[in-house]
């Protein structure tokens, strides 16, 4: 939960780097979250009718779409790419695969031209 804490005080940091866990952690919690809120919404309204915790699971997708965008910004940076590769998603299943490898992918050692390795602290 703290590495998920973490990425949501950096709110919309789209400078410096993330590690890994970091960034797996915080889509970990993200999910759990979203199908915890999806399941209580699915049977609310089905037993109710209202979509009372649809709309709250809407809101959780806006408040955590920034918070998401600058992580990932962030673990590119950590490999030593830039934050617009992120755009490559945008190409249907292979972008998705190259950001899957982009995010796996270890940390540069040491520091690069987006600041100080996250590992050393």
């Amino acid at each position: 939960m703290e590495w998920y804490i973490e990425a949501l005080s950096k709110y919309a940091d789209f400078s410096g780097r993330s590690r890994r866990r970091e960034y797996w952690y915080f889509h970990l919690f993200n999910l759990i979250i979203s199908i915890i809120l999806f399941g209580m919404s699915v049977s609310l309204v089905n037993v109710t009718g209202i979509a009372v915790l649809g709309f709250l699971y809407f809101l959780y997708s806006l408040f955590i779409f920034i918070p998401s965008l600058a992580l990932i910004v962030r673990r590119l940076h950590d490999t030593g790419r830039s934050g617009w590769w992120f755009l490559i998603f945008l190409v249907p299943i292979i972008g998705a695969i190259i950001l899957l490898i982009f995010t796996v992918t270890d940390s540069n050692e040491g520091d690069n031209k987006y600041g100080a390795s996250p590992k050393l602290y």
